[in-house]
């Protein structure tokens, strides 16, 4: 978890509705529990080991998600200035691997919970996002003709940013 991420609305209501579903798993794995406490002896109980790992997940997950929220920062992206690539904006770039070889793509940025790199949606978190976004709300994202470098697993590419948009 990355310390004071900047997220959207929609990534809050999606860690709420996460953390909704982790409180109502919590009472069916307390219930599970209570019955495998029921099959005896607990230094033998295959069902009670299992549901107390279970529980442990669940307890963790419930721990990251309140952490994620108690420490985020909400940007709302429906208000965004498209005059800077930032969250809730659409970026057209033109990726530029050599002289030869360029390709133009269109990346949303959003936060990490809607992130979904087959469909164009990039994490702020990511190397193309880190590399575009403004992620401090100073506008210190990437301007339409700036050319930025990402540092991706698949080696330095640029991007030359040729529109924003809002979503």
């Amino acid at each position: 978890m990355a310390d004071n991420r900047i997220l959207t609305f929609t990534d809050k209501k999606k860690l709420e509705e996460q953390l909704a579903q982790l409180n109502e798993e919590k009472k069916r794995v307390a219930e599970e529990i209570q019955v495998a406490r029921g099959f005896g002896d607990l230094s033998e109980n295959a069902e009670y080991d299992a549901a107390k790992a279970k529980e442990a997940e669940v307890y963790g997950n419930i721990a990251r998600i309140e952490a994620e929220l108690r420490t985020a920062t909400f940007v709302d992206d429906s208000v965004v200035d498209t005059t800077t690539a930032a969250l809730g904006t659409v970026v057209r770039v033109l990726e530029i691997f050599s002289e030869d070889d360029q390709e133009e793509s269109e990346y949303t940025l959003v936060g990490f919970t809607e992130a979904d790199p087959m469909k164009g949606y990039i994490s702020n978190e990511s190397p193309l996002g880190i590399a575009l976004c403004d992620t401090d709300g100073k506008g210190t994202g990437a301007k339409v003709g700036d050319i930025v470098e990402a540092n991706t697993p698949g080696g330095i590419v640029k991007l030359k940013v040729l529109s924003i948009r809002k979503r």
